[in-house]
């Protein structure tokens, strides 16, 4: 609830430096440095306002790259050592790094604490993701991602609420690290977060696999001995795929430049995830002269969060994934280039209108993409995948504070650029195939073997009208059966 990322992944908003909006709106006592603030803030003297305001943008590139890193080591460390022993770990290292940052002595400190807790927590959640995606059936992939995604914004929208309870940033801190140790003691039990059963059959580790599935079995109230064909032919299976004891088979990340087109569609995917999280800033940035208070915004992203996850349980299922994504960036790129050309000369409500239907399409575009890229990748690297797609996403989302620091010298061609990224995403999305109700690919064989499919079924693949009538056929000395 402290630091989460949507998956589609949303803005961070970690710490309580983050929701620190101008002094005039916030109680003294939250203003670090203030002459009412706990005696906590007056000793190490973290002024965030004014003069040092930047050290807010700064702790927030920090924790945002510990994101990326995060996805990009742990996600490849899940193909590895399995999801469930990432996560265990991460949930370690998390409640420990939470706890070390509420006694944090420093600003440099809690900056390098900040990088290594966003990163640890990136592998819990991102373990988590693949987890219940890969325990589920085509049917249902969308609807837990998407429920998953409404429970990180009930607690988007709890913690400003606890927040102004507790008035404290330590103890703030303290509480996260305690809910993190909390989810350690319920899910770190092997009969409450098993490994994935479709990852160790993929690696070739069929004895753990077998353990798992007879579980699930007597859990269902199956008998696994039970004579009946289905049981056996899978029992047969089983054992013929772990006759001779063979060895764990592990995958490299590196492998997808051995594919010919598994990393065509990831780059695709990284490219919509870059635009969605990347663009949010320029939507944020028109939205803000129409909203009054500081609070009020934070509370229209997250309620567009939700509309976002919505509008993809109803739509993605019916319509494909495919059609949906894009969709969402030619909304998303139409709503940029109109601010970007006139929205100096756009009334106000038009603007607040394109800004708003631009923050929903950029969400669902990368909450969606989050999704297909896990589709699409195959079992043995699609931690390693899903998290350079993600760690796309959060690369888009820095792009923000770091333009920030900088006194927004750079904020129009930043606007230039994603809106730019924005159109090429548009065409490059045509080239993904389409991967609603499909089995998860399990090698990097079968994930090259999903193509690009027509975007409207309703098309006929080729004319099939005659260029020759029969009767013309045969007056040129052709038989029917020789066309």
């Amino acid at each position: 609830m402290f630091a989460r990322a949507a998956w589609g992944p949303g803005t961070l908003r970690a710490s309580p430096s983050t929701l620190l909006p101008p002094t005039s709106h916030l109680p003294s006592c939250l203003v670090p440095g203030s002459r009412n603030a706990p005696s906590a803030f007056t000793k190490r003297q973290w002024n965030l306002v004014c003069g040092d305001g930047w050290k807010v943008w700064l702790e927030q590139v920090s924790h945002l790259l510990g994101w990326l890193l995060g996805c990009v080591v742990l996600g490849a460390g899940c193909d590895r050592f399995g999801c469930r022993a990432v996560f265990v770990a991460s949930l370690v290292l998390t409640t420990g790094l939470g706890a070390s940052e509420a006694l944090a002595a420093s600003f440099p400190t809690l900056l390098v604490l900040r990088l290594l807790h966003g990163g640890t927590l990136t592998g819990a959640l991102l373990a988590l993701y693949l987890a219940r995606l890969e325990l589920c059936d085509p049917p249902h992939r969308l609807a837990f991602s998407v429920g998953a995604g409404l429970f990180s914004v009930v607690g988007t929208l709890l913690l400003p609420g606890l927040a102004a309870l507790v008035q404290d940033w330590c103890l703030l801190q303290g509480l996260g690290a305690l809910m993190s140790g909390l989810l350690l003691l319920f899910w770190g039990f092997p009969a409450l977060f098993p490994e994935s059963p479709c990852w160790l059959l993929a690696t070739g580790q069929v004895a753990r696999a077998r353990k798992i599935l007879w579980r699930f079995a007597e859990a269902s109230g199956v008998d696994p001995e039970d004579s009946s064909l289905e049981e056996n032919s899978l029992a047969t299976e089983l054992a013929v795929l772990s006759a001779g004891s063979p060895q764990p088979r592990y995958h490299s990340p590196l492998g997808l430049l051995r594919t010919r087109v598994t990393w065509r569609n990831g780059l695709i995917l990284g490219f919509s995830s870059l635009v969605g999280g990347g663009i949010r800033a320029s939507f944020r940035r028109s939205l803000a002269p129409q909203v009054p208070t500081f609070y009020l915004l934070y509370f229209l992203e997250a309620g567009l969060e939700a509309a976002a996850l919505v509008f993809l349980l109803l739509t993605a299922d019916r319509c494909g994934r495919r059609p949906v994504l894009l969709l969402g960036t030619m909304a998303t790129a139409l709503a940029s280039l109109l601010l970007l050309a006139g929205a100096q000369y756009l009334p106000g409500w038009t603007v607040l209108s394109l800004s708003v239907l631009g923050l929903l399409a950029s969400q669902a575009v990368s909450a969606l993409s989050s999704l297909f890229a896990a589709e699409v990748f195959p079992t043995v690297i699609r931690g390693a995948g899903l998290g350079l797609v993600l760690g796309a996403g959060f690369l888009g989302q820095a792009a923000s504070p770091l333009d920030t620091l900088h006194g927004r010298r750079g904020f129009f061609l930043q606007e230039v650029v994603f809106a730019s990224l924005a159109v090429l995403t548009l065409l490059c999305v045509l080239l993904l195939p389409e991967s609603r109700s499909r089995g998860l690919p399990q090698s990097l064989q079968d994930a090259d073997r999903l193509h690009r499919s027509l975007l409207l079924r309703g098309f006929p693949r080729q004319d099939q009208r005659p260029l020759l009538l029969p009767s013309d056929s045969c007056c040129a000395g052709h038989t029917p059966e020789q066309h």
